[in-house]
């Protein structure tokens, strides 16, 4: 990051705040399983109405990070960009090693058995 010029920085804050969302991330971690859904099945993924999923993925597709395709009156969305998989990748290896690392200190399974 040191090499960064502020407006890439402004730019990787902006990234951070629209995955900053959880119902997002939801959307995300469905449309990584599938490869690519219509609105309403992500909708019903993310247990959200169809207009809030539609807002979501509106930004999503304005940050370049979902691509839609039209098919008849069907909007279809997928990932496209790989960053965000392994960005959250990084994130959610890190939780998962401090959970277990917590846990062990706790003498629990990560489960929550003792």
């Amino acid at each position: 990051m040191r090499d960064l010029p502020d407006p890439l920085l402004d730019e990787a804050a902006t990234r951070f705040r629209l995955l900053g969302d959880a119902t997002r991330l939801r959307i995300l971690r469905f449309l990584a399983q599938e490869g690519e859904a219509p609105v309403g099945e992500i909708a019903a993924a993310a247990g959200c109405s169809q207009a809030n999923v539609s807002k979501h993925l509106r930004l999503l597709h304005d940050a370049r990070i979902v691509r839609r395709r039209a098919e008849g009156t069907m909007a279809y969305y997928r990932v496209i960009d790989p960053s965000v998989a392994e960005l959250c990748g990084i994130v959610c290896g890190g939780i998962r090693r401090q959970v277990a690392r917590e846990a062990a200190l706790m003498g629990v399974t990560p489960g929550g058995q003792a």
